[in-house]
């Protein structure tokens, strides 16, 4: 399965201003289409620094997801970043721009100037349609990576990484894998005793199981990974049974009750 890295770009995230959720929607579109998420990142609004993380993740990943910093403003580097992290020319593309004119027109008003440069994209990438903001995408291929750059709007990168990003992944890798997760809810105990309880079961390289504790309770989280849900099911089923009968003392024992 391919890995990929996750990084997030916006000074206004690094300062607590506002919290990062797009991280969150983008991991969970790549788990299920069976894709591993190995790291994720936060960097401010600095297209150098942006650039090398970006080169940091292209040595490591096969795909390297950006979301944020292409708006209309000059704090809006991203396009700029990726361009400077692969010594690549912006090219102006004028159907982008028709097209956020276009947008603009269906309000009676004029683009702003600025929001031309939203119509520049670094040489050799493509572009992802955006019909919720002006902003396209991008997308190329450097290095054997695939990279794509959404905006940071919520909305916008929801809908752009699960209409456009995973059908690009899922085509150029050909997948047909998945990760399924289940979790089952344990109380009264501490999360040292559960490890103690299963720690045998912690070393198993598919499914994996690790432990997060909450407020009063711990839960014991199974990640299958198989080429459908049948299998991924079916691993998931008997691990469960195991730590459930483990840890019955402290666990409801039917399944459905989480």
């Amino acid at each position: 399965m391919p890995s990929a890295e996750i990084i997030t770009i916006g000074t206004e995230l690094l300062l607590g201003e506002i919290a990062d959720t797009n991280t969150q929607e983008i991991a969970l579109a790549l788990r299920k289409i069976g894709v591993d998420v190995y790291r994720t990142g936060m960097i401010g609004d600095n297209p150098e620094r942006i650039a090398g993380m970006l080169l940091e993740s292209v040595q490591r990943a096969d795909i390297v997801i950006l979301t944020g910093g292409l708006g209309p403003t000059v704090d809006d580097p991203t396009r700029h970043a990726i361009a400077q992290a692969f010594d690549l020319d912006l090219e102006f593309h004028p159907d982008l721009w028709d097209e956020i004119v276009r947008r603009f027109e269906k309000y009676g008003i004029q683009p702003p100037e600025n929001n031309r440069q939203q119509a520049y994209l670094p040489s050799g990438a493509d572009s992802l349609p955006n019909p919720r903001g002006t902003a396209p995408g991008i997308g190329l291929e450097i290095q054997d990576t695939l990279i794509y750059a959404m905006p940071g709007v919520p909305i916008e990168m929801e809908g752009m990484v699960n209409e456009q990003v995973v059908p690009r992944i899922t085509k150029h890798f050909g997948l047909t894998g998945v990760i399924l997760i289940r979790n089952i809810r344990v109380e009264e105990i501490g999360e040292s005793r559960i490890d103690a309880l299963i720690s045998d079961l912690e070393e198993l390289a598919n499914p994996t199981v690790g432990l997060a504790a909450g407020k009063g309770y711990v839960l014991v989280r199974i990640t299958a990974k198989a080429e459908n849900e049948e299998v991924a099911e079916a691993l998931l089923e008997d691990l469960e049974k195991e730590i459930r009968k483990r840890l019955s003392d402290w666990t409801d024992l039917d399944p459905g009750k989480l």
